[in-house]
C-alpha cells in the first residue's frame, strides 16, 4: 500500500505556488477565524408574536382550558345544563385546539377563528355555562381578535416613531462602541 505524502509548497500544477493551506513550516494552517455571526439585536419573541394573531390565539386557548377546568373541578356549584356527555368535553378541547392552531398556523386564522367563536358559544349549552361565563367570552373576544388580524400591516404612526427612535439609538450605540 502506498501512503499519500504531500507535496511541498513551491511544486504541483505547472509551477504554481499553493500556500492556501500550509504555513511556513510546512504545517498545515489553522482555519481561518470566521466572522461572529450577527445575533438579531431586537428581541426573538416579539418578533414571533408580531407575525401572528398572537393575544386572540392565547385568549381562545386560555377560555377553552378554562371550560375545561371548571369541567373538573370539585365543586358542588357545578352546572351541568344540557349535554353533559362527551360534548361537554369535546366543545372546551376544540377551543383549546383552535386556540393553538392559531397560534402556530396563522395562515388558517380566518376557518380557526370562526370555529372557536361557534365552539364558544356552544360551550354556553355544553359546559357549565361557557365555564361560568369567563371561558365562553375569553373565547370569544380571543375569536374577534384574531378575525381582525391583518399581517403586514404598516406600523402605526407612534409605534413607528418609537422604531424610528430605537434604530437611531442603536446606531448611535454602535457607533460610540466603533470608535
Amino acid at each position: 500500500m502506498t501512503e499519500s505524502v504531500p507535496e511541498p509548497a513551491g511544486t504541483g500544477d505547472g509551477g504554481v505556488a499553493r500556500t492556501e493551506g500550509v504555513t511556513a513550516e510546512g504545517t498545515a494552517a489553522a482555519p481561518a477565524a470566521t466572522p461572529p455571526v450577527a445575533v438579531p439585536s431586537g428581541p426573538v419573541k416579539r418578533d414571533w408574536r408580531g407575525k401572528r394573531p398572537f393575544w386572540g390565539g392565547l385568549l381562545v386557548t386560555l377560555g377553552g382550558a378554562e371550560i375545561l377546568f371548571t369541567l373538573w373541578a370539585p365543586l358542588p356549584v357545578l352546572l351541568h345544563i344540557g349535554m353533559a356527555g362527551l360534548a361537554g368535553y369535546l366543545v372546551p378541547v376544540v377551543m383549546l385546539l383552535c386556540g393553538l392552531l392559531i397560534l402556530f398556523n396563522p395562515a388558517q386564522r380566518l376557518f380557526y377563528s370562526v370555529l372557536a367563536v361557534l365552539a364558544s358559544l356552544a360551550s354556553w349549552v355544553t359546559s357549565n355555562l361557557g365555564g361560568f361565563l369567563m371561558g365562553m367570552l375569553l373565547g370569544v373576544v380571543g375569536a374577534c381578535l384574531t378575525f381582525g388580524w391583518m399581517p403586514d400591516q404598516p406600523l402605526r404612526r407612534g409605534r413607528q416613531r418609537r422604531e424610528d427612535r430605537r434604530a437611531e439609538r442603536r446606531a448611535a450605540a454602535g457607533a460610540e462602541a466603533g470608535v
